[in-house]
């Protein structure tokens, strides 16, 4: 748990409204936070301010289960979702962020007030908040830190003691990690108070906004986590190879695909999504051609020496960053999400030159969604067979290789954390 930036003196409400806003876009759908967090409303406040709505934000859904456990027990009946919400962030200024009392007391009743017809509830989130205070529950209990049918999912597909590790993460803010423009950067890493992973991923010790950090503006880094960074060097590209990165937003891959020195062509079905990459390439100084498109159904006849698919998922893995994936997905989330997979996996294999490489991956803890889906792929496509990944290749996590030569990584297999991820790589018949 960390301290909070609030201290003695309460921000007001332009923060505490703020981060109501957050969690309230973050709980109502899927990407709600991403958007919550690039909404101008949040760039408006003062720095101090921004940074107190995002740190409560984030608190209050990564430690969500054991907020609403310990609500759920003061409460006879549940007010309306605008005030449980205004509780939600109160219990976690107080047993989180570890708020004086007074301060994130009085402020989280006069957020109440501010709230259409919240002003009869002033009362009912004082004496909760009062009781939390007096008998503070118990946080660190694994399993209430994700909703059952997850924690049942990842018992069944990797035992219990490694669900638990699993959860014990939920709760932790992560590091940043970045990927290099130039893989030995000693004097970068030293500024950026960094340590080195495996396979050349930056762990940064620094705080606060990116784009202060040292580096950023002359492009010499981006922000990547360490998993993420692995699918585009099992490609193993050299230079002048031609590569498709599907789905590439917001870029990282086709940043590292660029480094390699391939010539790179990068799809994204969102316009938005793909004026981002442009963004990145152009503040690292790499090109590639970009196409806004459907992967599915891309009409275009190339084929490509190598093919990179991180597709579309329930993003369970990635729980660090966005811990409002475990409360927004849902098991029915799962089989539709297969089946885009399936179609854009179908889609990727028909581009991939004969003798050419294929490495498919996703940021989800599902099995349906990777072990699940290359081995019907593989059996429906008999001209792909497994590329075995070697121990350790790409900066993989040793625990992370199967027997068949693909990739499991589970957020617990690196210490300080790691987005959690399936890949596989394949090769075309030649």
């Amino acid at each position: 748990m960390s301290s909070s930036p609030d201290q003695d003196t309460p921000l007001g409400l332009p923060a505490r409204a703020a981060a109501l806003d957050l969690l309230t876009a973050a709980l109502s759908r899927r990407a709600g936070l991403d958007e919550g967090l690039n909404h101008p409303a949040l760039a408006a406040l003062e720095p101090r301010d921004r940074a107190f709505a995002r740190a409560l934000a984030m608190a209050t859904l990564r430690w969500l289960g054991p907020i609403d456990t310990a609500l759920q027990a003061r409460l006879k009946k549940a007010p309306p979702e605008p005030i449980v919400n205004v509780l939600r962030l109160g219990a976690a200024q107080l047993l989180v962020l570890k708020t004086p009392a007074h301060a994130a007391v009085g402020a989280t009743v006069d957020l109440a007030a501010a709230q259409k017809g919240g002003a009869v509830f002033k009362g009912l989130v004082n004496a909760v908040l009062r009781g939390l205070t007096r008998e503070p529950p118990e946080l660190n209990d694994p399993s209430l830190m994700a909703p059952s049918w997850l924690q049942a999912r990842w018992r069944a597909a990797y035992g219990h003691d490694a669900a638990e590790s699993i959860c014990a993460l939920i709760g932790e803010e992560p590091a940043t990690d970045l990927t290099l423009r130039t893989a030995a950067d000693a004097e970068l890493a030293q500024a950026l108070e960094a340590r080195p992973l495996p396979g050349g991923s930056l762990r940064v010790g620094l705080k606060g906004e990116v784009s202060a950090w040292p580096g950023f503006d002359e492009g010499r880094w981006w922000v990547q986590d360490a998993s993420a960074a692995i699918p585009a060097r099992l490609l193993a590209l050299r230079p002048g190879d031609t590569v498709l990165d599907l789905c590439a937003a917001p870029g990282g891959k086709t940043l590292q695909l660029a480094a390699a020195g391939a010539k790179v062509t990068a799809l994204d079905r969102s316009e938005g999504r793909i004026k981002r990459v442009s963004e990145n390439l152009a503040r690292t100084g790499f090109s590639a051609e970009l196409v806004a498109a459907d992967a599915a159904d891309w009409r275009d006849g190339r084929t490509f020496d190598a093919v990179l698919l991180d597709a579309p998922c329930s993003a369970t893995g990635t729980f660090r960053r966005h811990p409002d994936v475990l409360w927004v997905a849902s098991p029915q989330d799962i089989p539709r999400l297969a089946t885009i997979q399936t179609r854009l996996l179908a889609s990727a294999a028909r581009r991939v030159k004969p003798g050419g490489r294929l490495v498919y991956c996703v940021c989800s803890l599902e099995m349906e969604e990777g072990e699940g889906q290359v081995a019907t792929f593989l059996s429906r496509t008999p001209d792909f067979a497994l590329d075995p990944i070697a121990a350790g290749e790409g900066g993989a996590p040793d625990a992370s290789l199967k027997p068949d030569g693909t990739l499991r990584i589970l957020p617990h297999h690196v210490s300080g954390g790691t987005d959690g991820f399936y890949i596989a790589r394949m090769t075309r018949a030649a």
